[in-house]
């Protein structure tokens, strides 16, 4: 009965969906007709009585469920994010109204104007996630009143199945009855029953359990290393008798890294990060840098010829200075800045290392004797850094990320945990240039690119990107 209300439940969604956009193509027909001279509208209304119109637009129909259905929308999302399910919606319109240009430039249909395909994706996406939103709201308040829920059975009484029944019992919206675990006696057992639960039975007793009783999912929180055959068997079990079966992905209890999981070749992959894995935003942000880094390089052109002229005429050496560094993952990679000391200020370190005012193991001196005077000047206003645009076209860097360290200031890296700032594409600027660059404690520096590795976002990038211009117009020095 249980199965039939949700399938009931999901043909409505389905033809819901359809019904949208019928009335978005409508509403941007509407929209196309008030703005135009020509009447799209009757251009709209006559396709009606044109065949070859009536099956192009069955078609558009078709597509657009299919690429709802693509991108899971019909797929149960009681334990997604909101977020998450609103980013789908906004990846399937967008692929719909793509979908419904193509259509339009191979049958040339004149009604699907820039103006017509800008308020069609508008108006559906806008419309599908207020109505998932509706949904969602509705569903929620069914199952905190009782209804439409779902039994659930933990297989493990650790701390970590505990965890995860407690965030379950906390979210009634989620619609999940906990009705037991699967564990044998052991010394947690108190624990489990101290925190009000109970063991259902033990795992000799789990398939007859299973017979009897009315379970919908079946969640894992056996820990692999030692229980991995028991957990192999409860997989069989609930593989055997049709019952959904879940698994606590954090198998390694893992504290800052996000999961992800994948299809390959049939085979499920769980894959644990903790930079920006792929999607979306980090396509966006790779297109931000080339843009940006390829404009700058065109408009300040002037500028970085001037400043070459600048360095040839008040010193001897190369203009360019070129350091190795490490980027993404540690590849190393030639870093370009205008060269702002003597030329053999790299192989004089160790003759000034006593003069470090900087903790840990980068090497900064705020009054350097091998800065030239034009350098004092660049380093003053941050444009040594501006070739560094190069390394951002070349995908080397980023505009914003942490910023990239010399070989010989990581080799004195002492915790491993710092190294977790590789883990994303460093930048030409970040967190620590705009909270106090090199006023700041080594220590501090590298929490606050962790910081911003945890919390990234383009908002962050942008927020980091607009701050940096008072930074810079203080003149407190770059790295």
């Amino acid at each position: 009965m249980v199965t039939f209300r949700r399938q009931l439940l999901l043909n409505a969604l389905k033809l819901f969906d359809v019904c949208l956009m019928v009335a978005c193509f409508g509403l941007a027909t509407v929209a196309v007709s008030r703005t135009s001279n020509t009447s799209s509208l009757e251009e709209f209304l006559s396709m009606r009585v044109s065949v070859g119109n009536f099956i192009l637009f069955g078609v558009l129909l078709l597509a657009w469920h299919a690429i709802f259905s693509s991108f899971k929308l019909y797929a149960s999302h009681r334990l997604s994010r909101r977020r998450d399910e609103i980013v789908d919606i906004f990846k399937a319109s967008s692929l719909g109204t793509f979908f419904v240009l193509l259509a339009a430039v191979l049958f040339h249909v004149r009604l699907a104007t820039p103006l017509f395909l800008v308020a069609f994706w508008v108006s559906s996406t806008v419309t599908t996630v207020g109505s998932r939103l509706g949904l969602r709201f509705v569903l929620k308040r069914i199952r905190i009143h009782g209804r439409n829920l779902r039994h659930m059975l933990i297989v493990g009484s650790n701390q970590r199945a505990l965890d995860f029944a407690k965030k379950i019992e906390t979210s009634p919206g989620l619609g999940y009855r906990i009705i037991g675990f699967v564990d044998q006696e052991w010394a947690g057992t108190p624990a489990l029953q101290t925190a009000g639960y109970s063991l259902a039975t033990d795992f000799d007793g789990l398939p007859g359990f299973l017979r009897g009783a009315v379970v919908d999912e079946v969640v894992i929180a056996l820990p692999m290393r030692s229980l991995h055959f028991r957990a192999s068997q409860v997989a069989a079990l609930c593989e055997e008798q049709g019952i959904v079966l879940r698994f606590i992905s954090n198998l390694f209890d893992l504290k800052s890294s996000r999961a992800h999981t994948e299809d390959f070749g049939g085979a499920s992959l769980i894959t644990h990060y903790t930079g920006s894995l792929e999607g979306w935003p980090v396509v966006v942000k790779r297109a931000i840098d080339i843009v940006v880094s390829l404009a700058g390089l065109i408009v300040l052109a002037p500028a970085l010829a001037l400043t070459a002229l600048l360095i040839r005429l008040t010193s001897p050496g190369p203009v360019l200075f070129l350091q190795k560094r490490l980027g993404l993952n540690k590849r190393r990679f030639n870093v370009y800045k205008f060269r702002t000391m003597v030329p053999d200020a790299e192989k004089r370190i160790k003759e000034f290392e006593h003069l470090n005012e900087v903790s840990g193991p980068v090497f900064k001196i705020r009054n350097d004797p091998r800065i030239t005077p034009v350098g004092k000047f660049l380093r003053k206003t941050s444009i040594d850094e501006l070739p560094q645009l190069l390394n951002v076209l070349k995908g080397d860097m980023s505009l914003v990320g942490p910023r990239p360290l010399p070989v010989r200031d990581y080799e004195g890296f002492n915790e491993d945990w710092q190294r977790r700032r590789f883990s994303v594409r460093p930048g030409i600027t970040c967190l620590w240039q705009i909270k106090g660059r090199n006023s700041i404690p080594f220590e501090k520096w590298m929490e606050l690119d962790l910081q911003y590795i945890d919390k990234w976002s383009l908002w962050l990038d942008l927020e980091i990107l607009l701050r940096t211009i008072p930074a810079v117009l203080k003149g407190s020095g770059a790295a």
